[in-house]
């Protein structure tokens, strides 16, 4: 051993053994050779700093997800996984063995043996799982006009329209709730939302009703409704103790970056809302790993990019890390890079001055390193090989380290359909979700109301009139279903509970569970 690999040995040694509980991935490479047995670790307690998992097309980015995930729910962490491209179904089953994981597994020094990871999987549409939804409610005025992409003047008429329902007692569930508000703001209520709030503008109504529409025609009704999706289901383990991996599939939505961007700020804010608070700890309580990550930051406002900022800061202390996986670490605004504790690397492709440039500044993202030409390597990593520079216990970076990627356990390959489909059949949380609950909301308050306003004294007109006993009983239902008696426990907990998000902006009610 030549004196620089010992210098290596022992610095990469020091930077990477830990007191607490770590999981390997992979050994350390100097020289383009790795050196037996050094191990390249990433400590429990500090994958809460999140991270970024950075490469070209084909360079293993997919494969280091599904490595990182594999080993945390061996430790016992539940994670949380977007798949957008439909290639992380085979993580729920066995891996196939061959020569060249053993010759990796010797390198690397680690014991491999295939297995399956425990997972459910999820869905925003009708695709195989567990279907994800939310209220309009829930969503806030805030997410709701972002994911409309209204105006500033429109975006004030949707918060209008939110407090007018909170103060009426109007559950806002799905899109029909929220396009029977504005007709009705628009027509028969205009002068009781003007009298209680001011000005209301039935042009800039008729707009947002439109913008509705549209985002029902891309598919978005199928998102909002109920039973809403509890973010404690997303906690849950298996008989062995190991965490269950949700893997969102997301293959029929690449063409609607927004709903999905919209979608992950909202599951973000209700998480940070619902999870008590935990400090420092072990390991963290859910690890989510975001896909194709430009999607959430494609054109962003301003005023979205300093929410998901605030979001990544705070959600920090409720032991959640989050893990950005994208082609290259431009895609993530600065403001948010710099909020990630964990960085891996793999290749990137210098094909024009531009992707120069980009190496460049991506080469200046990690700490400095008197063993590796850093912007070189970027361009020359093998597939399977990245970069890796973390944080130890105290939250000081660790040595930048070229690794060779220990291989995924699980199959490196998609289910097929039956597979999938047996999966699914057997999840208990499928049976929970995949069922539609209809119950009253602001479309069936507000048609009665419209009916009755049409008829002689709040009957239709055909209507035969009542014996006296009947009418008695006629008024204590009357009484009994009003809207405002029956929702002022409701709207109350409500309030309490969207005080944190309307700090930050982001609105929201504390779901209504059933």
């Amino acid at each position: 051993m030549t004196n620089q690999q010992q210098a290596f040995t022992e610095q990469i040694s020091a930077g990477y053994t830990f007191k607490g509980k770590s999981i390997v991935l992979g050994g350390a490479m100097v020289d383009g050779v790795a050196v037996s047995g050094l191990q390249v670790t990433v400590p429990l307690s500090t994958l809460n700093r999140h991270g970024l998992i950075a490469g070209a097309t084909g360079t293993g980015k997919t494969k280091s997800l599904q490595v990182m995930a594999e080993q945390l729910s061996k430790e016992g962490v539940p994670c949380l996984l977007m798949d957008i491209k439909g290639d992380l179904s085979g993580i729920a089953a066995p891996g196939s063995h061959n020569a060249r994981i053993d010759e990796r597994s010797e390198k690397i020094g680690v014991h491999w043996e295939t297995s399956a990871a425990p997972v459910e999987f999820l869905s925003l549409s009708n695709d195989q799982g567990a279907r994800l939804r939310a209220t309009v409610g829930e969503f806030g005025p805030v997410l709701f006009s972002r994911l409309l992409d209204l105006n500033d003047t429109q975006a004030s008429i949707v918060s209008v329209v939110f407090k007018y329902c909170d103060d009426h007692g109007l559950p806002l569930v799905d899109l029909e709730d929220i396009k029977k508000v504005l007709q009705y703001l628009g027509s028969d209520g205009k002068a009781s939302i003007e009298a209680e709030y001011g000005t209301f503008s039935s042009v800039s109504s008729a707009t947002i009703l439109r913008k509705i529409v549209e985002l029902e025609q891309q598919g978005a009704g199928l998102f909002f409704g109920e039973l809403s999706f509890d973010v404690e289901d997303l906690l849950r383990f298996d008989d062995a103790g190991r965490g269950v991996l949700s893997i969102v599939r997301l293959t029929d939505i690449q063409d609607r970056p927004k709903l999905f961007s919209t979608f992950m700020l909202q599951l973000l804010a209700e998480i940070y809302e619902t999870f008590p608070e935990q400090g420092d700890a072990e390991q963290p309580k859910l690890c989510i790993f975001i896909d194709e990550a430009h999607l959430v930051f494609e054109n962003a406002s301003n005023t979205l990019l300093k929410q998901i900022e605030t979001i990544i800061k705070l959600i920090r202390s409720k032991g959640v890390g989050i893990y950005f996986i994208t082609q290259n670490p431009a895609d993530v605004p600065s403001s948010v890079l710099a909020q990630l504790g964990f960085k891996l690397q793999h290749a990137l492709r210098a094909f024009t001055a531009k992707d120069r440039r980009a190496i460049k500044l991506a080469a200046e993202n990690y700490p400095i390193s008197s063993f590796y030409k850093t912007e070189d390597l970027l361009t020359q990593l093998g597939t399977g090989e990245a970069f890796i520079s973390g944080l130890n216990e105290k939250g000081i970076p660790t040595p930048l380290v070229h690794t060779m990627m220990r291989a995924p356990e699980s199959r490196m390959d998609v289910l097929t359909p039956e597979e999938l489909m047996a999966l699914t059949a057997k999840s208990g949380i499928v049976q929970k979700y995949n069922q539609k609950i209809d119950r009253e909301s602001a479309q069936d308050i507000l048609t009665e109301k419209m009916n009755q306003k049409r008829g002689l004294f709040g009957a239709p007109p055909s209507e035969k009139p009542k014996t006296t006993g009947q009418a008695d009983k006629s008024v204590i239902k009357e009484v009994m279903s009003n809207p405002m008696v029956r929702d002022i426990g409701r709207t109350m907990a409500r309030e309490l509970s969207r005080g944190i998000l309307d700090v930050l902006g982001l609105g929201g009610a504390k779901r209504r569970r059933r």
